[in-house]
C-alpha cells in the first residue's frame, strides 16, 4: 500500500526549501533514475538511432532544453518530430493569443488532471513570455476573460459530449471579455493538446526534470528547471555505461508466446474481414455492447487489484493545483451510464475530423490543421518490427473514442474484446479518461513480454485518440454555432 506523501516525507520543491512565495507546485521525488519511473532508463537512452540523436540535439538547440517528454516520445522519432513542430506553431508562433496567455490556459488543462510536470513547465514558459506573477496566485488574479475558460476546459476535459453551440456562443458574445472565433479555436487546440499531454505524462510515469544546483528565480518565484541530460554525451554516444542490453533489459521473457497470440490475432482478424459479412444492426449492437462493458472496466475487481490507496488524493498538492481550476470535484462519468438503453453517441462519419474539423480549425487558426492531422496519422502509421499492426492501432483509437461516447458505423466492435486484453483496457480507460490515478501496477500489468517501446507507442495512441475526440466535440459545437 502506497504511503501518503504526509508519512512518507517524500514530496520536494526538487530539494529546494519551499518559501511563501514558492508558486510552482509540490511534486514526489522520482522513485527512479531517468525520465520515467515505469521505464528502465537504459531502454531510453539505449535506444539511440542516428534520427532519433539528430532530432534530440535539434530540439535541444532550438529550445535549450531537452525535456523527459521528448527524451521518451524519442523512441518513435518520426512520431516525436511530428509532435514538436505542431507544439512549437501551438506556443511559439504567430498565432491569435499572446504568448503568456497561451502558457497560461496550458496550466488550467494540465490542472484538471493535477499533473504537475506540465504545470512546472509552463509556470517557468509563463514568466519567461512576460507573464505577470500576480496570475500565479490562481485564477481570482487572471483576467474574466481567462476565467470564461473555465467551462469548455472541464468538459473538454472530462465529459466533452456536453459541449454545445450555447458554449460557444458565450465565449464569443459581444463584450469586454469576448473571444474571436480564432482565439477560440487556438485556445481549445491548447487545452485539447494538454488534456492529452497528460495522459501521456501521467500514463508513462514522467519523471520531474532534474535540478540544477542553483535554481533560477524569477520574481521571488523558484522555476522547474531545464533537464541535466547533457545533450553532448546523446550525440557522443556517452549517455550510459557501454553495457551489452539483454533480453531482461527490455522486460522480455524467454516465452514470446504473449506477442505471438496477439500478432496471430491480428493476422485472422485481417484475413477473416473479406469472410465475414455483419449486419449493420449487428455492428450497432457490438457497439453499444462494448460501451456498456466499459462501465465495468475500472470498477469492482480492478479496484481490487488496483487499491484505493493508489489514487488517494494528496491534500498537499491538490491544495498547490486547485488555485489553477474550479469544480475541482467535476470528472469523467461513464458514457455509457448503467440502465439507458438508448445512448446519445456521436456518430463518426456525420463530423469527420478528415471531412469537417480539420478545414474549419485550418481556416480559423491557419496551418495548425495540417500539423495536427500530420500527427494523427502519424501515430497510426508507427509499426511493431515491420509487421502490420493497423488492427491494433485501430481497435485501440476506437476504444478510446467509444469510451467518450464516438461511434464507427464500418468498425466491428467485437475486435476490441479479441484485441485487449482486460488489464490493457484498464489501463486504457484510466490513462484517457482519469491519467491521475495511473500507477506502475497498471503499467506493468499488461504486455508483460514487450518491450517497453511497444508501451510508449500504446501512449501515443492513446493521447492522439483523446485529442481528436476533444477536438470533435468542440469543432463540432463551433460549426453549429455558424450556422
Amino acid at each position: 500500500m502506497r504511503r501518503s506523501s504526509l508519512e512518507s516525507g517524500t514530496h520536494c520543491w526538487a530539494g529546494l526549501p519551499r518559501s511563501p512565495q514558492d508558486k510552482r507546485v509540490r511534486v514526489s521525488q522520482p522513485l527512479t533514475r531517468g525520465p520515467s519511473a515505469f521505464i528502465p532508463e537504459k531502454e531510453v537512452t539505449q535506444a539511440d538511432t542516428a534520427e532519433r540523436t539528430n532530432l534530440l540535439v535539434e530540439e535541444y538547440s532550438t529550445s535549450g532544453r531537452l525535456d523527459n517528454v521528448s527524451q521518451v516520445m524519442g523512441l518513435h522519432a518520426q512520431y516525436l518530430e511530428s509532435f514538436l513542430r505542431g507544439q512549437f506553431l501551438m506556443l511559439r508562433m504567430d498565432g491569435p493569443l499572446p504568448l503568456p496567455h497561451r502558457h497560461y490556459i496550458a496550466i488550467m488543462a494540465a490542472a484538471r488532471h493535477r499533473c504537475s510536470y506540465l504545470i512546472n513547465m509552463h509556470v517557468d514558459e509563463f514568466l519567461k513570455t512576460g507573464g505577470s506573477a500576480e496570475w500565479l496566485n490562481g485564477l481570482a488574479y487572471v483576467p474574466q476573460r481567462l476565467r470564461n475558460l473555465n467551462e469548455i476546459n472541464k468538459l473538454l476535459a472530462h465529459r466533452p459530449w456536453l459541449i454545445t453551440k450555447e458554449h460557444i456562443q458565450e465565449l464569443v458574445r459581444t463584450g469586454e471579455n469576448n473571444w474571436s472565433l480564432p482565439e477560440l479555436v487556438h485556445a481549445v487546440v491548447l487545452l485539447a493538446h494538454y488534456h492529452a499531454l497528460a495522459s501521456f505524462v501521467l500514463g508513462s510515469g514522467i519523471n520531474p526534470e532534474s535540478e540544477p544546483s542553483q535554481p533560477t528565480v524569477a520574481n521571488g518565484l523558484h522555476l522547474l528547471s531545464l533537464s541535466s541530460f547533457c545533450v553532448c554525451d546523446l550525440a557522443n554516444d556517452n549517455s550510459i555505461e557501454n553495457t551489452s542490453l539483454t533480453a531482461d533489459s527490455f522486460g522480455i521473457v524467454d516465452s514470446l508466446s504473449e506477442l505471438e497470440v496477439l500478432m496471430q490475432t491480428m493476422k485472422r482478424l485481417q484475413d477473416g474481414r473479406e469472410e465475414e459479412q455483419v449486419s449493420p444492426e449487428e455492428m450497432n449492437s457490438r457497439f453499444d455492447k462494448e460501451t456498456k462493458d466499459s462501465l465495468f472496466v475500472v470498477s469492482g475487481d480492478s479496484l481490487q487489484a488496483f487499491p484505493l490507496s493508489d489514487f488517494e488524493d494528496d491534500p498537499i498538492l491538490t491544495a498547490d493545483v486547485s488555485r489553477y481550476i474550479e469544480d475541482p470535484g467535476f470528472g469523467y462519468e461513464d458514457f455509457a451510464r448503467r440502465g439507458e438503453e438508448h445512448l446519445p453517441t456521436f456518430r463518426a462519419q456525420d463530423y469527420t475530423w478528415e471531412n469537417h474539423g480539420f478545414s474549419l480549425v485550418n481556416r480559423l487558426y491557419s496551418d495548425i490543421g495540417h500539423l495536427l492531422d500530420d500527427k494523427f496519422r502519424m501515430v497510426c502509421s508507427l509499426t511493431h518490427e515491420d509487421v502490420d499492426t493497423s488492427t491494433l492501432h485501430r481497435a485501440l483509437f476506437n476504444y478510446v473514442h467509444c469510451m467518450f461516447g464516438i461511434r464507427y458505423d464500418d468498425y466491428d466492435y467485437g475486435e476490441v474484446n479479441q484485441l485487449l486484453e482486460r488489464s490493457l483496457k484498464v489501463y486504457v480507460k484510466t490513462v484517457a479518461c482519469y491519467p491521475e490515478r495511473t500507477t506502475k501496477r497498471m503499467y506493468d500489468s499488461y504486455w508483460r513480454q514487450f518491450r517497453h517501446a511497444e508501451k510508449v507507442q500504446v501512449n501515443l495512441l492513446l493521447m492522439e485518440a483523446r485529442m481528436q475526440a476533444e477536438l470533435l466535440y468542440a469543432l463540432r459545437a463551433i460549426t453549429r454555432h455558424l450556422t
